[in-house]
C-alpha cells in the first residue's frame, strides 16, 4: 500500500490500539512509552484488560464491542491522526470493530502487530478470529509478526532459518499488498536480523526495493518483556516523523538495542522484565547542569 496521504510531523499523533500490561512492560503502556520516546505524540484505545505481570497472563477481560466503538470514534472526532498501530485484538467482533473504523476514518499510515502466538507457543486466537486478522492484514501498510505469527498468517511452519523466514515475509506481502517486517528474534543465533520485505517505498514515492535489513548482535538479557510492541510501534513513530520505511527501521531498531542493552537496570518483576524505553533519555538528563548526578568536567 501507498503512502499517498501521510503528512509528516515532527511530532506526529500516533494512536495505539491494544491490550493493556498492569506492570507497565507490553501493550499499550509499551506503545506509549515507545511512542514518546522516539519523538511521538501517543494516545490509546483499550482493546482487551489483561491481569499480567513479568511472569505471565492471568486473565483477560474484553470491554463490550460498543465501548471499544466509542472510545475509537472519541479520538478520531477531536484528534488529527497521523498514524495508527494496532496491537492485541482478542476475538472476531474487536477485529470487526477496528476493521471497520479504518475503512471510515482511513489513517494515512497503519502498522499492524497480529498478537496470535504466545511465548509459550499457544494459539491465542480461535480459527474464525484467526481468518478475520488475516483479512485485516490487507489494510495496514506495514505487518510485523513474529516468526511464529508470520508462519500461521501463511499457514506453513515456524521458519527456524533466516531465508525460510524471508521466503515467508515475501509470501504475505504479496497475498496482502503490505510491507512486512520480518524479526529474527526467535532464532537460535549470535545476531538478530530484521528486514523489510515487499515493495516499500522512501519520500517521494522512489521505489526502496523488496528486502532492506538490519542485524544488530543479540543482548544477552532475561528481560525482553514487550519487545515486539515496542520495535513496532516506534517504527509507526519513525515512520510518521520521517516517511522513510528504511530510517524507520534502522532509527528504531538502533534504540531498540540500547533499550534491551540497559534492560537489567530497571528491576522489574521477578519473570521477564521490560526493556528500558528511556535510557537515553535519562542518561541524558543526568548530565545537564545542575542535576546532582551529573558529570563534572
Amino acid at each position: 500500500m501507498i503512502l499517498s496521504d501521510l503528512v509528516l510531523r515532527d511530532v506526529p499523533r500516533v494512536l495505539s490500539i491494544a491490550g493493556t500490561d498492569p506492570t507497565g512492560g507490553a501493550g499499550i503502556q509499551a506503545d506509549l512509552k515507545s511512542i514518546a520516546a522516539l519523538g511521538g505524540y501517543g494516545m490509546a484505545v483499550v482493546t482487551s484488560l489483561v491481569a499480567q505481570n513479568t511472569r505471565g497472563v492471568r486473565s483477560v477481560h474484553t470491554p463490550p464491542p460498543q465501548f471499544l466503538r466509542e472510545q475509537l470514534d472519541a479520538v478520531s472526532d477531536d484528534v488529527v491522526i497521523d498514524a495508527v498501530k494496532i496491537g492485541m485484538l482478542g476475538d472476531v467482533a474487536t477485529i470487526g470493530v477496528v476493521q471497520e473504523w479504518l475503512e471510515r476514518v482511513r489513517p494515512p499510515l497503519v502498522v499492524l502487530d497480529p498478537v496470535m502466538v504466545a511465548t509459550s507457543g499457544d494459539l491465542l486466537l480461535v480459527s474464525a478470529a484467526e481468518t478475520a486478522l488475516r483479512e485485516l492484514v490487507g489494510r495496514a501498510h506495514l505487518v510485523t509478526p513474529n516468526l511464529p505469527e508470520l508462519a500461521v498468517l501463511v499457514n506453513e511452519p515456524t521458519a527456524k532459518y533466516w531465508p525460510t523466514a524471508l521466503d515467508q515475509a515475501k509470501k504475505l506481502s504479496t497475498m496482502s499488498g503490505s510491507v512486512v517486517l520480518v524479526k529474527g528474534g526467535h532464532l537460535n543465533t549470535e545476531r538478530s536480523p530484521d528486514a523489510l520485505v515487499g515493495m516499500y517505498w522512501q519520500p517521494g514515492g522512489v521505489d526502496g526495493g523488496e528486502t532492506f535489513e538490519v542485524i544488530t548482535p543479540r543482548v544477552s538479557t532475561s528481560n525482553s518483556h514487550g519487545t515486539g510492541c515496542s520495535l513496532s510501534s516506534g517504527i509507526t513513530t519513525v515512520m510518521a516523523r520521517t516517511g522513510d520505511w528504511t530510517r524507520a527501521l534502522s532509527e528504531t531498531k538502533n534504540w531498540l538495542q540500547d533499550a534491551l542493552v540497559h534492560a537489567d537496570e530497571l528491576q522489574v518483576g521477578q519473570g521477564s522484565g521490560p526493556i528500558n524505553h528511556f535510557h537515553r533519555l535519562w542518561a541524558k538528563a543526568r548530565t545537564l547542569p545542575g542535576n546532582q548526578n551529573s558529570r563534572m568536567g
